[in-house]
């Protein structure tokens, strides 16, 4: 199976196309500003591999910050009905509490409270009330919302009261776009609820870039299924795509890791992706990134989405570096590093020309530097690896070394052993590790409930949410005869009464095939 993998980053796009396990062609481009004319580039410098190869190409696989940068720039985003299930409780907290005024005012001022939704344990905190209903729809259909977020407590275990309602809405209001908390959030309604909110927001806008990343791909001739990263190190359809586009944040390092795996065969390792801007350091813990245990926080927002557990430092290729060589970043040149390093011309002292001086890459003309002090050289190499220490430090998740894979293009900056390492791997492609991540994710499918250990038995518990699970990756595009158990885990809730634990099963599974053999349309 012939697949190409592309992933978009603050300086480069990269590509890289596999035949099952091998690489076969892979490329670098810079990321352009409006984001497609990078695509193409990279395509164009991977298809050239073979004359005609685009026929035999089954799906593409593309990595986004898209959506991210959209978040955190507040730029983007829609209008969004924020409806809460929950009365009589939930009132002292409402909806949005917290966000930064930035982005809440770009979302607009539409917050509703109704009563309705379940207890962990089934019980009904209230019975839903058609004349609430009825004024919501109506208030949204006069203050012409065209997207709405709908949270409803404990949705996770019991989503009728958010299927009741969104069915309501779009009965009445078909044109509304709709995001059910329980179909994108984990427990924990306020997270969840944020969750939802920053979907809905960006609704409108993943239909315009999952339509123009599709067409990038067509006008290359590739014929083929299309697929976007999620930040789980799965993949979801281009349909699937457009209803949940903030299950790609943080896609770009969940890639990396896993094109690490691929390509040094560890299924435990650190991994440093040095890219142009920032350096991301992640755990690989069976051969996919450990996952944040925390509440994290998106362009200011908390959220609970499954995120991988990554350290983010401003130290990449296009750190600036001071005039003594004691401060590297995080302050970057990013996509303009061509013009701006000192290496190809430009008046700034990167890290990239340290390298260069160094010895440790051949690229520019080195002679630019030529009066650059060794004294600084120095002083900035024994930074580099100082932020690099530090960082892995941080993240490791016992006092003994353990492997580092360095990844990205950036991977030049490393030149001396990292006392934190039991080994250090730079393998082949690993320029392209986060494209080649993208293009071997499977599709995948996750659920989540508490349950009370003495009112349901465990295995039942399992076998019910493994079912679940299946169902959503099915959904998301995946071969029901693939599909395995990739993760199941179990946490003791304290202080419940009835032996309460939180249980969530994760599954994988091979992309669907078309009737004929290759990846549906």
């Amino acid at each position: 199976m012939l697949r190409i993998g592309i992933d978009v980053g603050g300086t480069h796009t990269d590509a890289a196309l596999l035949q099952g396990d091998d690489v076969l062609a892979s490329a670098k481009a810079l990321t352009s500003r409006d984001i497609s004319s990078g695509i193409l580039d990279a395509l164009d410098a991977v298809l050239r591999h073979e004359a005609g190869i685009e026929r035999h190409i089954e799906a593409v696989m593309l990595g986004t910050t898209q959506f991210t940068n959209a978040v955190v720039e507040r730029r983007e985003l829609a209008e969004v009905a924020a409806v809460r299930i929950g009365l009589p409780s939930g009132r002292g907290i409402p909806p949005k509490t917290g966000w930064p005024g930035d982005i809440s005012r770009s979302l607009g001022d539409h917050v509703y409270q109704l009563h309705g939704g379940y207890l962990y344990d089934g019980w009904p905190l209230a019975a839903p009330d058609d004349r609430e209903i009825d004024s919501l729809i109506g208030d949204l259909k006069a203050r012409k919302v065209a997207a709405v977020a709908i949270a409803s407590a404990f949705s996770p275990m019991n989503p009728a009261p958010e299927k009741l309602l969104a069915g309501r809405i779009r009965e009445a209001l078909p044109h509304v776009r709709i995001t059910e908390s329980h179909s994108i959030g984990r427990l924990g309604i306020l997270e969840r609820e944020n969750a939802a909110l920053l979907n809905a927001s960006l609704l409108d806008f993943a239909a315009r870039v999952v339509d123009s990343f599709e067409a990038a791909v067509r006008a290359r001739g590739l014929d083929c299924r299309f697929f976007i990263s999620q930040n789980d190190g799965c993949l979801m359809d281009a349909d699937f795509a457009r209803r949940f586009p903030a299950l790609t944040f943080a896609s770009g390092p969940t890639n990396s890791l896993r094109g690490a795996c691929k390509l040094t065969g560890l299924s435990e390792a650190i991994v440093v992706d040095i890219g142009g801007t920032t350096s991301d350091i992640g755990i690989l813990r069976d051969g996919f990134p450990r996952e944040s245990n925390i509440a994290l926080n998106v362009g200011g927002v908390r959220t609970n989405f499954r995120m991988p557990d990554i350290l983010s430092i401003g130290l990449g290729g296009g750190s600036l570096v001071g005039e003594d060589g004691r401060r590297v970043g995080p302050r970057s040149v990013g996509r303009e590093l061509l013009a701006r390093a000192r290496i190809f011309g430009g008046d700034k002292l990167t890290a990239t020309d340290i390298a260069v001086v160094a010895g440790q890459a051949g690229i520019g003309d080195p002679a630019r530097l030529g009066d650059l002090d060794a004294t600084v050289v120095s002083a900035a190499g024994a930074e580099i690896h100082r932020m690099l220490e530090a960082g892995i430090e941080q993240m490791k998740p016992g006092s003994d070394p353990l492997p580092v894979v360095l990844v990205g293009g950036g991977a030049i900056l490393v030149r001396e052993p990292l006392m934190a390492a039991s080994a250090m791997l730079t393998p082949e492609h690993s320029g392209v590790a986060n494209a080649i991540g993208a293009a071997i994710a499977r599709i995948g499918g996750e659920a989540e409930r508490m349950i009370s250990c003495e009112q349901i038995p465990r295995q039942d518990a399992i076998s019910e949410l493994t079912l679940a699970a299946k169902r959503n990756a099915e959904t998301a595009g995946a071969d029901p005869a693939s599909l395995r158990v990739a993760d199941i885990e179990e946490t003791a809730i304290s202080y419940m009464p009835g032996n309460v634990v939180r249980l969530r099963v994760k599954v994988t599974g091979d992309i669907a095939q078309r009737k004929g053999g290759g990846a549906s349309p």
